[in-house]
């Protein structure tokens, strides 16, 4: 499809495989749905107890309806509203946080925070800088108030709209609708400034991990686990090299999925679930266009 090879992508990215939705009528939604289904499952919960879920996607099924609705109907959830942040590779993150608020209020008991993405859709496979590092994905956690201490400590959530020229979709919103134009100029794919993205990404997130851990008193003994978006393995260990954190505390799964946007984290906390022991302390950190970023604190709330 382009000029490269296995070797290069492997070297520059760290992926070695990806998967791709292919299935003809299959969206976003029904991706979340194969997550959410089994989380439901493993803690027992019937979806009619689901109050609200909140989605983090930039692939969303349709303008509108929302996808957390869609995802509502296809799971049975009856009781629950809901609604998609578009954060771009932040977005399970400001999901998260935002949960969170919603809980803290006492109104609300049970939370689904859903992160995925087909960004199959939106890539342009004759695009190098690009269609190399992209795969599709969903994840899903719960949230439910605790009073042991654990959850969500606190989170440190950025957003500069000036970077958004670095990484962005040209067409399809209310400045530059859908046209036989815009699809012919493939203004409907993802277009990112590489260079500029990976110098942002690294600051970003190094920046907001320090402050997270001064202003609670961690440190790299105390921290069990980094949590990074996975969005190309040479970021990765230039945030951790940044940090001085050890290597083997970084949940690092992007050569098996890519990147996934809004389900990168989610799908390291599944993959990594058994290794997690109640009150770990995690630092789960994104950058995502726009430009988005932030760090969370999570200390971990159960026992596999």
């Amino acid at each position: 499809m382009v000029d490269t090879s296995d070797e290069w992508i492997r070297s520059r990215t760290g992926i070695q495989e990806r998967r791709i939705l292919r299935e003809e009528g299959k969206a976003t939604s029904d991706m979340a749905v194969e997550a959410v289904l089994p989380l439901l499952e493993k803690t027992g919960i019937n979806p009619g107890d689901i109050d609200l879920t909140i989605c983090g996607t930039v692939t969303p099924d349709t303008i509108f309806p929302d996808t957390a609705n869609t995802i509502n109907a296809k799971i049975g959830a009856k009781n629950a509203w809901g609604f998609d942040i578009n954060a771009a590779c932040s977005g399970f993150l400001f999901a998260l946080s935002t949960g969170a608020r919603f809980i803290e209020s006492g109104k609300y008991k049970k939370i689904l925070i859903v992160g995925a993405d087909m960004m199959s859709s939106i890539i342009d496979y004759e695009d190098r800088s690009t269609c190399v590092i992209f795969g599709d994905g969903a994840g899903a956690v719960l949230l439910e108030a605790v009073e042991d201490g654990t959850g969500l400590i606190d989170e440190i959530l950025k957003g500069d709209g000036n970077g958004r020229e670095f990484l962005h979709m040209k067409a399809g919103g209310s400045m530059k609708p859908a046209s036989a134009e815009t699809v012919a100029g493939k203004m409907h794919y993802v277009y990112q400034d590489g260079r500029q993205v990976f110098k942002a990404a690294i600051r970003g997130m190094v920046d907001t991990v320090e402050k997270m851990m001064s202003q609670n008193g961690l440190t790299n003994e105390s921290v069990q686990w980094l949590v990074p978006h996975q969005a190309n393995r040479r970021i990765i260990t230039s945030v951790a090299d940044g940090l001085d954190f050890p290597v083997e505390k970084v949940m690092l799964n992007i050569q098996k999925y890519g990147n996934t946007t809004g389900a990168t984290i989610p799908l390291c906390l599944w993959e990594w679930e058994d290794k997690l022991k109640k009150g770990d302390n995690l630092l789960l950190t994104a950058f995502g266009g726009g430009f988005t970023w932030g760090t969370s604190y999570l200390k971990w709330s159960y026992q596999a």
